[in-house]
């Protein structure tokens, strides 16, 4: 029987409701890539974490469209402040029961965070995902029972995703289908980098050479090494772009030569990108980093910048080899590592930029999301032929 003679009952549209500890317009990484990508073919709803009113108050869902897609929704709980903590699971599984009431399809419950399961563990997803893309219990200020709740999600999960190598090896053992999708890239958005952009207005007075990071500044951002990197060389332009988060801002260096631009936009990002000499990655070696696997590593190499970062596992397992890319323990070894890179950035045409494009020519974030989508789609027994996940590595 061909497709056009085929009279079963229509299948329902899928519904992907998405449990995030990060907000949607927070710093734009692994949740927003990869919703942005499955609302093209299913609704999204990305549910955030409460937001405080009144003690008084009603509790209540906003709810809005994102920018990027009329079929993914943010969905963030309005929660009475000092609310004890049993009121406040039932006040958000009421509030979900309502909002996912009228869904009639397939159901994918897909989790970034374990803290979430007590109130949405009561649905009946058809499919569970847990996207583990963080080590979350290593975190400052992590929830006491995190590590609880994660193996109580472990159990419950159809699959588990992993956001690198080192993340992978820690829960493998834990679950009989993990995945490794490591950190992807969105080559067209950051090679704008390589030609001349207009020059943002809080950069372009800044001496040259820069050398810039981007991203979230907290606890796992190694102030010490920035402060005596910026103190031996008076003569750079340390460019930080992002929030700063967990950690005081009076904890943050202050030299003439750093210069902290505030967060960006992810659109922002490479016409900044496209002003600096050198990429920095100069994370803290702490329980924080132990399983990180950062996206920025393949951004900024897409970007055609050389990096230099500190010894991150699995930046040195994936991209240590590469010429581009500088790894660096001490505030001399970093800063010897800055020097090799600002005269990479000199010759772009010396092999080095080649050698890191053909390495970034397998990675992209549709790839990534579309073997999960098949993988998913498998568990859902709606995958459509010719699209299997054959070609997944448990390890790519």
């Amino acid at each position: 029987m061909s497709e056009t003679e085929y009279s079963g009952p229509e299948l329902q549209p899928t519904t992907l409701i998405c449990f995030s500890h990060l907000r949607w317009n927070f710093v734009f990484q692994r949740p927003q890539h990869l919703m942005s990508r499955f609302a093209r073919d299913m609704t999204v709803i990305y549910w955030e974490e409460p937001v405080d009113i009144g003690p008084k108050e009603t509790p209540f869902l906003k709810v809005r469209e994102a920018d990027s897609s009329a079929n993914l929704r943010i969905v963030v709980p309005h929660l009475p402040q000092g609310i004890p903590e049993a009121a406040r699971e039932g006040a958000l599984k009421r509030l979900l029961d309502a909002h996912i009431s009228a869904i009639r399809g397939p159901i994918v419950a897909w989790y970034y965070t374990p803290m979430m399961l007590p109130f949405s563990k009561h649905i009946t997803p058809d499919v569970t995902v847990y996207d583990a893309m963080d080590e979350l219990s290593k975190f400052k200020f992590a929830p006491e029972h995190l590590l609880d709740f994660e193996q109580e999600l472990i159990d419950r999960a159809d699959v588990v995703f992993t956001g690198g190598s080192s993340l992978y090896e820690a829960k493998k053992d834990r679950h009989p289908s993990v995945y490794c999708f490591p950190s992807s890239v969105d080559r067209t958005h950051f090679m704008k980098a390589r030609a001349r952009q207009f020059e943002p207005a809080d950069q372009e007075d800044l001496p040259l050479p820069r050398l810039g990071f981007y991203g979230v500044i907290d606890e796992r951002f190694d102030t010490e090494l920035l402060d005596k990197a910026a103190e031996m060389r008076p003569d750079w332009s340390f460019v930080m772009l992002g929030p700063v988060v967990k950690i005081s801002e009076e904890d943050l260096p202050r030299r003439p030569n750093i210069h902290y631009l505030g967060s960006k936009s992810y659109e922002q990002l490479p016409a900044y990108l496209s002003g600096w000499d050198v990429a920095l990655m100069p994370f803290a070696m702490n329980e924080s980093t132990q399983f990180i696997s950062p996206t920025k590593t393949p951004e900024y190499l897409a970007g055609g910048k050389p990096v230099v970062s500190t010894p991150i596992r699995d930046v040195v397992r994936h991209y240590g080899q590469l010429e581009g890319v500088k790894i660096a323990s001490t505030p001399e070894e970093f800063v010897a590592a800055c020097e090799e890179a600002l005269e990479l950035s000199r010759n772009p045409e010396g092999g080095w930029l080649a050698e890191a494009d053909l390495m970034l020519s397998a990675s992209s974030w549709d790839t990534t999301q579309a073997r999960m989508a098949a993988l998913i789609g498998d568990l859902l027994g709606t995958r459509q032929p010719g699209t299997s996940p054959a070609l997944l590595v448990a390890a790519e």
